[in-house]
């Protein structure tokens, strides 16, 4: 969605919507299953573990960082990942306020 688009929704629909985005590849699903099982940063592990290459990884990890999700710092030459915590509760209550926010509709939806 450009720029212009965007602009015209709240902050935190936005918000959700990166999450969501995040969200939306099974490989991103697994890759942060695995540091959450870990609880730890991982360096150059997801690589062994998924039927994916380095670099496929690395694009995945990125869209993962620019939600937010999960952090990386520098260790030598490697980037080592694990999850943002103060972001991923923050994900989690934009997502949890979305859910709750549903009413059972009745009989007379479609």
């Amino acid at each position: 969605m450009g720029a212009t688009k965007s602009s015209a929704f709240s902050i935190k629909d936005n918000t959700i919507a990166k999450v969501a985005n995040a969200l939306s590849h099974p490989a991103r699903v697994a890759i942060l299953k695995i540091l959450i099982k870990r609880r730890a940063c991982i360096c150059g592990d997801i690589v062994d573990e998924l039927p994916l290459s380095q670099s496929t990884i690395s694009q995945h990890l990125k869209e993962l960082k620019h939600a937010g999700l999960i952090k990386g710092e520098v260790e030598g030459v490697k980037i080592c990942y694990c999850i943002d915590e103060k972001q991923w509760k923050a994900a989690q209550v934009l997502l949890n306020d979305i859910f709750k926010s549903y009413k059972e509709a009745g009989s007379d939806c479609c």
